[in-house]
């Protein structure tokens, strides 16, 4: 498995105007925070944890997000007692990362597949993403414009054809020789030189989403380019015997088998629709299995999903553990985020931009269809013919 590290540490100071005295990365656009589309984007991927690690008013961050389970990624947050630099922040949690591990700018946003980073991965040769930009910009940073000769990563003096970091990092441990003082800019002080030895390789990604919001200018774009990226319909899916053969509290790997149906259908929709996993756990409350055998299962469906049916990504996830019956005493309740109620799909509409009128429910039972029908979204049962039912386009 790997981690991941979102360097959310920026006082914002260009932008500060625009933003007030909160971190970068909690700056709304259309009523989402930026750390959220982060996540959002992120948490798709096959992922053990994620570490953002905060500096200016990092409280803000820590209290909302610190030991949040997200889409089966475990959240962590530590904030700097005092600035040491993204070089510092990342040696201070060194010993919590595992061997390979991808770090990201919190402030910037490049839609690609990230694990394309391990192609060229060679050991103790680091790698970063580089994304073509057609005109010339003005960067406070040292290497904005860079080339490649080979899949290592050069300084660049042409004026035409310009390729900037794009803050996207696939680092092993090695790099951490390099961090020789205690305050140290990763960006400034270790990938710079390691450019500069030929010591780093890298992938171009043209015409790649590709947004920062660390200028007024670029800040005042933001909201329409992440509308354009990330809205769009959802289909929301019930899980046993909709995506998978129910056998009864489903929670082992083994026991776990695809509908190829399902399989098939998600392959021609992933493009066009955000794909939620929305389940009731009775399980858990009847102490059948523990919540940490839902997550270990749910990341067994995300990298099956991405390895064997043409990198089909589950943007997110939600479940209830709760049941008005429990056997576990912090699990008896009434709730409405339990199917037939509907708050594990509000919930999504909360940090999603969802085209609500194009979305779609798939599930197997009654609840399931009040549940869709509460949220004012279209329903189809399991068993139907999807695609007949559901616009593949």
């Amino acid at each position: 498995m790997t981690d991941l590290v979102i360097l959310a540490g920026g006082k914002g100071t260009r932008i500060k105007k625009l933003i007030g005295n909160i971190p970068k990365p909690l700056a709304k656009f259309n009523k989402i925070k930026f750390l959220d589309y982060l996540l959002n984007f992120y948490c798709k991927f096959n992922i053990n944890n994620i570490f953002i690690i905060a500096g200016y008013k990092g409280n803000l961050i820590y209290n909302k997000y610190h030991g949040v389970t997200k889409n089966s990624v475990k959240i962590n947050c530590i904030v700097e007692k005092y600035p040491i630099g993204t070089g510092g922040a990342l040696k201070f949690i060194k010993k919590k990362l595992s061997n390979n591990f991808f770090v990201v700018n919190g402030d910037s946003i490049h839609d690609f597949d990230i694990f394309e980073l391990f192609k060229i991965k060679k050991k103790n040769l680091q790698v970063i993403s580089l994304c073509n930009i057609k005109k010339k910009i003005n960067s406070h940073k040292k290497f904005n414009n860079l080339k490649l000769k080979e899949n290592i990563v050069k300084f660049s003096d042409s004026k035409k054809n310009i390729n900037i970091s794009s803050g996207v990092y696939l680092f092993d441990k090695s790099i951490f020789k390099f961090f020789k003082k205690k305050i140290i800019s990763l960006e400034n002080d270790i990938i710079f030189n390691l450019i500069k030895k030929e010591k780093i390789k890298g992938i171009i990604k043209k015409n790649n989403f590709f947004i920062d919001i660390d200028t007024p200018q670029d800040f005042k774009k933001t909201e329409k380019k992440l509308f354009q990226l990330f809205y769009k319909p959802a289909i929301f899916l019930d899980r046993d015997n909709t995506i998978n053969i129910d056998k009864g509290y489903t929670h082992k790997i083994v026991n776990f088998k695809f509908k190829i149906k399902m399989l098939n259908f998600l392959k021609k929709v992933k493009k066009n629709y955000h794909l939620f996993i929305i389940t009731n756990q009775a399980g858990i409350a009847h102490g059948i299995f523990k919540t940490k055998d839902l997550i270990k299962l749910h990341r067994y469906i995300k990298k099956f999903l991405y390895s064997n049916n043409k990198k089909t990504f589950i943007n997110d996830l939600r479940y209830c553990p709760f049941h008005p019956k429990a056997k576990l005493k912090k699990y008896r309740k009434k709730s409405l985020f339990r199917k037939p109620g509907n708050l594990m799909i509000e919930d999504l509409f909360k940090t999603w931009l969802i085209n609500r009128k194009k979305s779609f429910f798939i599930g197997d039972q009654i609840k399931d269809k009040i549940a869709a029908m509460k949220s004012n979204i279209k329903f189809v049962w399991a068993n139907e013919k999807l695609n007949k039912k559901i616009p593949i386009n």
